[in-house]
């Protein structure tokens, strides 16, 4: 497997895993929202879940761009 082809496969990963967050917190709503604490806590994991994922994603894009300039 080449180089862009990992790297399409890990931004592929990361975009699963974005959805997956999405459907787990939809799925959730129900019983979080009967609680501002609950529906803070939903928000507030999903939302740090999905910029964790773009972190990663965004650090395996600069290094491939430092070596491809290399």
């Amino acid at each position: 497997m080449n180089r862009s082809s990992l790297h399409l496969l890990k931004g592929t990963g990361y975009l699963i895993s974005t959805v997956s967050v999405a459907l787990l917190a939809i799925v959730s709503w129900d019983s979080a929202s009967k609680s501002p604490l609950l529906v803070a806590c939903l928000l507030g994991g999903a939302a740090t879940s999905v910029i964790g994922m773009f972190c990663r994603w965004l650090s395996y894009e600069i290094e491939k761009r430092q070596e491809e300039r290399r």
